[in-house]
């Protein structure tokens, strides 16, 4: 099933889940809930460190529950256009990413390269935890992995 924008106003778990509308691009809707998150961002940057962290927590709880119910209603568990599990793990990546474009690029880019490549072990969480938690943490295992990779290439830069 393909979701309209009927079903997206049809209750608030579907509105969350599938990015505010973002996820009903036809094409690569991934990578549409990651733009969106990336355009959205400007509204979560003034966060305090404590204030962002509570909105994490809050945002994964609420992910998990609207993206179980969301793909159950659409009867697949991790249905493409579910895409709060692209726009929250990518909000903490852009948290820590210094603020250029060059900076949020190679992050949007390191991020969509984990999320579709899905090396080990976010294959193995993709195919193996199932749920809304399953949806949740491949996605926030690609974003651990695109830090890491913005980590080591500023520090490779500095020396």
């Amino acid at each position: 099933m393909r979701p309209t924008v009927r079903f997206l106003f049809a209750k608030p778990a579907h509105f969350v889940a599938l990015g505010f509308g973002s996820g009903l691009s036809p094409k690569a809707p991934g990578t549409a809930g990651t733009l969106a998150a990336w355009l959205l961002f400007p509204l979560l940057a003034s966060l305090s460190g404590t204030e962002f962290l509570v909105f994490v927590l809050s945002g994964f709880v609420l992910g998990v529950i609207t993206a179980d119910r969301t793909g159950r209603a659409l009867g697949v568990s991790d249905h493409g256009s579910i895409v709060w599990d692209e726009m929250l793990p990518f909000w903490v990546v852009l948290y820590f990413t210094p603020d250029t474009l060059a900076w949020q690029t190679a992050a949007f880019v390191a991020f969509r390269f984990f999320d579709i490549v899905k090396p080990q072990p976010i294959k193995w969480a993709d195919s193996k935890v199932k749920g809304g938690f399953g949806v949740m943490l491949d996605d926030v295992i690609a974003a651990g992995y695109t830090l890491l990779v913005l980590a080591l290439t500023a520090r490779a830069l500095a020396l």
